[in-house]
Order: structure tokens, then C-alpha cells, then sequence
């Protein structure tokens, strides 16, 4: 997918030309639906659904024969089928690890005779120890310890309700016995008990963490998603023989894209001898008070650092007196009221205006919020932090200020942020709704771009288009962190860059930036790292070299 465009290629339209690229990248991510219609297509298709299972527990064997060299104390292996094509794919599993050398059994979650379908087919190829699951139990943790490996091929991504019965048991079980480093843990598609859509068990239900998964043709919501993204454990994609022109022949749009470069980096602005600052990006942050300068000053560099011309911070005389003992680079504009901001930013020939960072929660900037977005139509606007607690009481007021604009607007908010903006559509400790629907529907009612911040970043638009960021570390839950991606997001925006790329680029620039920074970090350590990040990226040094 090439996000040149706005995304536009995230329908998977073969006549916009970014197709081909996206193919060879893997990066979609389906929901169960969409991988539901991807194994039905491919059968119609007459690829046999005994191959995709062969193909699917051969991946499996693969990895599990990787795991038990690597733990190197031994080939005894526990794998665990349940009742469907998920147990199908264990039983494959087992039939080619025993074919080579390794010791294994398999424990069944309810009875041979009720498998039907592929499963059954693979059970039947399975002339080795068949235990049940309910033995497993009775036996506690003893079951696992005369084991180096176990296959959770208990369910998959569909499961539709909490583990129950013996399967709830066997998962405390083992999740002990995991715990304890006594065993290594290798699940099939998902672990047991995460849905496969929101990365969460099911109505508040347990599930098994897993060392390794192994899921097949593309990633699932639950692998990116917290807390699924962790009790994967590393995620490994197989080819199990889904043709790859499913999605233009199928009609299958993916849930979402896995964020990379390669989705984004053709849209990233490109330098030209010709061009002198302010077309290079322009960018207007508003400040805080006098003693609340700090996140808009972050921004306001992190804005320099992704590659604008000319940064601005406005704000009152006193808030400006104290930015100016820190800053160089950065211009001072004084701005007392909403009007003075919006002529302000045609004063300074800005491309992009940010508000929010440590704004201040208070009608001023309540008044400078709506102004700049019903007067500067023009000009893309990211809205941060303070913004989403002034307009808590009334947020349909600031939707429709958007919904009038041409240019795009981001929105950046963690969850308690969103939450204040989007009630209904606060985070779920039972585990019934899925971020990445939930980050959908705020962008489809707000009528832009919203980005919600977290371990497991989720980006969308108003058109239902998605990004999933999950490669940040956790010291970037840090004071500042999020000033510095408002700042990158703007500075991009400023530079004409398409919004849900320029939130996609952003994202994972911050969360690479944090990597090189380190575990010590402050939010102020990761601007230069930005820097150099969006300058690899860009390739302007070798390009302009050469």
C-alpha cells in the first residue's frame, strides 16, 4: 500500500496502482471475517482444505522443531487439540514432528467421534498417544512438567465466549507451569481464549500466553492488539497456499494495515534546491501559559525535526518571555485572543497550526480552537492533550467545526482523552470492543483522522481506512512523549504530506526514535533521533549527495 495518496489504496483496487506493492509486503491485517472469506475464496478457488490444514500444521512443526533446538534440553511434545480446525491443524503438527524423531502426544479437548470435517481427517492420520484434555487436569501441573514443548491448538481467533470447563483449567495450568519457566508454550493462529478481533479474552476470560504464534497468511487484529499483542509471544506468519490475488478477486478489504515505511514513505516531502523555508513547511504551535511552556515547545522541535522550514510559537507575552530563554530556532508570535491567532497565522505564511499541548483547558483557547478551525479552512490542524477537556461537555460542537473544514484535521488522544470525547466508546475491561473499531467509529462521527495513543497505537480515518502501530517499547509511556508526536504529525502536515500517512509516518518514527533513545529517555532525548530518523526515511542526504 503507497499512502502518496491519502491511502487510497487501502481498498486493494489493482487499478490504483499500489496493489503490486502491497503484496509482496504482507501488511494487511484481517478480522475474522476477512480471513473467514479468504479460506472460503481460496477452496472455491480449488485449493483443498485438507491442504491449507497439511500446510498450516507443517508451519507449525517448523516452529515448534525451531523452539525445542533452541531450548535444547529435549523433544517432548504436548499438543493440545481442540474441537476444530484449530485442533485439525495440532493434529498435522503432531503426525510430522512425531515422523521427525520427536516424542509426542496429543490431548483432545472432547471426544475423537465429534470431530467433523478437515479435523476429523487429521485426527484420523494420527496413530500416536491420544490423551484428553479433562486427564490433564486431574494430573495439575504434573501433566506439563515431562514436557518441553506444548502446541496450544486449542481454539483460534473465532472463539466466541471465555475458556470454560477443562479448557479454562488446563490454561491456569499451564499459564502457571509457564510462569515458572518449566515450559515453552508454541499457540496455533492465536492463544486460547484471545478473540481474534479485539486481543482480548471474551467477557472478561483468561487465556494462555504463548512464547511463539504462529498464524497464517496475514495478522489478525489480536496480534497487534494489547494485551494479545504480549501473550503472542513472537508472531510468525506461514503461507499455507491462500493465493495472494485474494483481495482483488475476492473483494476482501483488509481491517487495517500493519504500519511500515514502505505503506508511507513515497509520501513523505521531498526537498528541491528552489525551495526556501516557508515552502518547506510552516508550522504554528500555540504555547501554554508562562508556567506551562514545555509540551509546546517539544512540539514546536519535534515539528523542526520533521522536516519543516519555519516553526512559530504563539501565545500571550509572558508565556513567549519564558519560551524565549530556551529557544533559537523557534519564532515568537504574541497572541492574546482567537483573532489575533488567526491573522498570526496569515502574518507567518503557516501550512499547519497545532493546538493543545499544556494549551490550557479555558475558554480563550476554547475560542482559538474554533476559530482557527472555521477561519483557516485552508490549513491541515492537529488537536492535542487540553483540546479534548474543553470540549468534553460539548464535542459535537467542535465535530461540526471539522465537518465544515476542507483541509484535514488529526486528533491525537490517549484513551482517557478519547474517552472524554468519545464516551460510548471507552475502553472495555471486558473485552467485548475492539480498539481498532472503536478508533473507526470516533473517526467516521469526527469526521478526520484520529490517532489513540497506547502500546498498540491505532490510526483511522473518516472513510473506515486504518493503521496499526505496535513496535513501540514501553519507556515511551513518558511525560512529553505524546507533545513530541503531535509535533511530528504537524511538522509532516506542514510539508503537505496526507494526513493518515502523516499520522502513520509519525507513529512509527516516534516509536523507533524511543528504541534509539533508550530505557533512560526523556521525552526530550527522542527529538534528535526523529531527526535522524526522518532523514533515512526521506534519503534527501544520499539523494542530494549523489
Amino acid at each position: 500500500m503507497d499512502l502518496s495518496g491519502g491511502i487510497e489504496g487501502m481498498t486493494r483496487s489493482a487499478a490504483n496502482g499500489v496493489a503490486v506493492e502491497l503484496l509482496g509486503e504482507g501488511l494487511e491485517v484481517l478480522d475474522i471475517a476477512g480471513m473467514r472469506a479468504a479460506d472460503e475464496w481460496a477452496m472455491e478457488f480449488g485449493v483443498a482444505g485438507r491442504a491449507l490444514m497439511e500446510h498450516a500444521g507443517a508451519a507449525v512443526a517448523t516452529a515448534a522443531l525451531e523452539m525445542l533446538e533452541k531450548r535444547g534440553r529435549g523433544r517432548r511434545v504436548l499438543v493440545l487439540a481442540g474441537p476444530g480446525n484449530n485442533g485439525g491443524d495440532g493434529f498435522v503438527a503432531a503426525r510430522i514432528l512425531k515422523g521427525r524423531g520427536c516424542d509426542v502426544k496429543v490431548a483432545l479437548l472432547g471426544a475423537r467421534e465429534d470431530l467433523g470435517g478437515d479435523a476429523a481427517w487429521a485426527a484420523g492420520e494420527w496413530d500416536g498417544e491420544l490423551l484428553s484434555v479433562e486427564s490433564l487436569v486431574d494430573a495439575r501441573e504434573a501433566a506439563f512438567h515431562a514436557f518441553d514443548l506444548i502446541i496450544d491448538a486449542l481454539f483460534g481467533a473465532g472463539l466466541r465466549g471465555p475458556l470454560d470447563g477443562a479448557a479454562a483449567a488446563v490454561a491456569a495450568l499451564l499459564t502457571r507451569a509457564r510462569r515458572h519457566g518449566e515450559v515453552s508454550v508454541l499457540a496455533v493462529d492465536v492463544p486460547s481464549g484471545i478473540h481474534g478481533d479485539t486481543g482480548k479474552p471474551p467477557e472478561g476470560g483468561m487465556a494462555i500466553a504463548a512464547d511463539m504464534t504462529v498464524t497464517f497468511f496475514r495478522k489478525k487484529p489480536a496480534h497487534l492488539l494489547y494485551p494479545g499483542r504480549d501473550l503472542c509471544g513472537e508472531v510468525r506468519v506461514a503461507e499455507i497456499g491462500i493465493p495472494e490475488r485474494v483481495f482483488a478477486d475476492a473483494g476482501i478489504t483488509p481491517a487495517a494495515f500493519e504500519n511500515a515505511p514502505s505503506l508511507w514513505r513515497a509520501a513523505l516531502p521531498a526537498l528541491s534546491r528552489g525551495t526556501h523555508k516557508y515552502q518547506r513547511g510552516s508550522l504554528m504551535v500555540l504555547s501554554g501559559d508562562a508556567l506551562h511552556t514545555g509540551a509546546s515547545r517539544l512540539a514546536a522541535l519535534a515539528g523542526f525535526r520533521a522536516g519543516a522550514g519555519a516553526v512559530t510559537l504563539a501565545g500571550s507575552c509572558e508565556a513567549l518571555a519564558a519560551q524565549a530563554a530556551h529557544m533559537t530556532e523557534v519564532m515568537l508570535q504574541p497572541v492574546d485572543n482567537a483573532p489575533e491567532l488567526v491573522d498570526a497565522v496569515s502574518l507567518k505564511h503557516v501550512s499547519a497550526v497545532l493546538i493543545g499541548p499544556a494549551a490550557g483547558v479555558n475558554e480563550v483557547v476554547r475560542d482559538m480552537t474554533l476559530a482557527v478551525l472555521e477561519h483557516v479552512r485552508r490549513l491541515p490542524v492537529v488537536l492535542d492533550a487540553d483540546v479534548f477537556s474543553i470540549f468534553q461537555a460539548d464535542p459535537e460542537v467542535l465535530f461540526q467545526a471539522i465537518g465544515k473544514r476542507r483541509a484535514p484535521v488529526v486528533l491525537t488522544p490517549h484513551e482517557g482523552e478519547f474517552a472524554r470525547l468519545f464516551p460510548d466508546l471507552a475502553y472495555d475491561h471486558e473485552g467485548t470492543a475492539s480498539k481498532l473499531e472503536r478508533v473507526k467509529e470516533a473517526a467516521r462521527r469526527a469526521g478526520c483522522v484520529v490517532l489513540l495513543k497506547g502500546p498498540d497505537t491505532v490510526i483511522a480515518d473518516a472513510k473506515g481506512r486504518a493503521v496499526m502501530e505496535a513496535g513501540s517499547p514501553p519507556w515511551l509511556a513518558t511525560a512529553g512523549a505524546g507533545d513530541v508526536l503531535a509535533g511530528i504529525i504537524a511538522g509532516l502536515l506542514s510539508q503537505k504530506m496526507p494526513a493518515l500517512a502523516a499520522a502513520a509516518a509519525a507513529a512509527h518514527i516516534h516509536a523507533q526514535a524511543a528504541w534509539r533513545a533508550g530505557p533512560a529517555m526523556t521525552a526530550g532525548d527522542l527529538l534528535a533521533h526523529v531527526g535522524e530518523l526522518r532523514a533515512e526515511l526521506g534519503g534527501e542526504e544520499a539523494r542530494w549527495r549523489d
